[in-house]
């Protein structure tokens, strides 16, 4: 079974998120979008999420059609 690639832009990964909001939640401390799964926000430590396929896929047409302003914890590694 072939490897899928990771989307090259922003406005693609915001397309893959948008298609299945429900694997999705929004960080209501950073707007980040993080998987379904997650119980911390790896970006500020947030607890609290927006799980609402309406919301996470409008956070993401947001985030895809903007360069990215945060810093995450990749940035400074």
């Amino acid at each position: 079974m072939p490897v899928p690639k990771p989307p090259s832009t922003r406005a693609e990964a915001a397309a893959k998120i948008a298609a299945n909001p429900a694997a999705y939640k929004v960080c209501e401390g950073c707007n980040s979008i993080v998987g379904g799964g997650t119980d911390i926000c790896p970006n500020c430590h947030s607890f609290r999420f927006d799980a609402t396929p309406t919301q996470v896929v409008r956070q993401a047409r947001l985030l895809g059609s903007r360069e990215q302003t945060s810093v995450t914890a990749k940035d400074l590694t």
